[in-house]
């Protein structure tokens, strides 16, 4: 778990440090959005451990501190960013490579039975619904509010209501 957090948090830097001054570890650890990537490690830690009754606690305590509600067995490669947590709903089924940065507001969930893969290096804008059996292809961008319900081709970035991506 201290290996996808240091990795977690090494994302954090890459993302706050991409357009300036590079960004310190004290500063990412302090940065909004790290209370929930350590709750959401500390879940998927008790659910390889089969203690998932227990993954329960930091599942709560997540939704009550940070506003975001992120299922128990979601799982994520290392780099997960959870940018600024508040609004973030993800489905317990959802798997996601590694570096997935993601911002406020965004739902990735189930459409009967078919739940979304996310692959390497994605970046999920602010309000984007990402919905259904699809794959976000690697390195790819959603747009902020964008709905996306097909697949999005590696590298590419889908915008809009419903997404088209180019």
């Amino acid at each position: 778990m201290f290996t996808l957090l240091m990795s977690d948090l090494r994302a954090k830097q890459a993302l706050y440090g991409q357009y300036g001054t590079p960004c310190s570890l004290p500063k990412a650890i302090l940065a909004d959005g790290t209370l929930a990537n350590v709750l959401v490690r500390l879940q998927g830690q008790l659910v390889r451990w089969r203690l998932a009754p227990l993954a329960l606690l930091p599942h709560v305590l997540n939704k009550w501190l940070n506003g975001c509600v992120i299922g128990v067995k979601t799982q994520f490669g290392p780099g997960l960013v959870l940018i600024h947590p508040v609004g973030v709903v993800i489905n317990s089924a959802v798997r996601g490579g590694r570096n997935v940065w993601i911002e406020s507001g965004v739902v990735i969930g189930d459409n009967r039975g078919g739940v979304p893969v996310i692959g390497d290096d994605v970046f999920i804008g602010s309000g984007a619904k990402v919905i259904g059996g699809l794959r976000l292809g690697d390195g790819c961008k959603v747009g902020a509010n964008a709905v996306v319900t097909k697949d999005v081709p590696p590298g590419k970035t889908a915008l809009g209501i419903p997404a088209v991506w180019r």
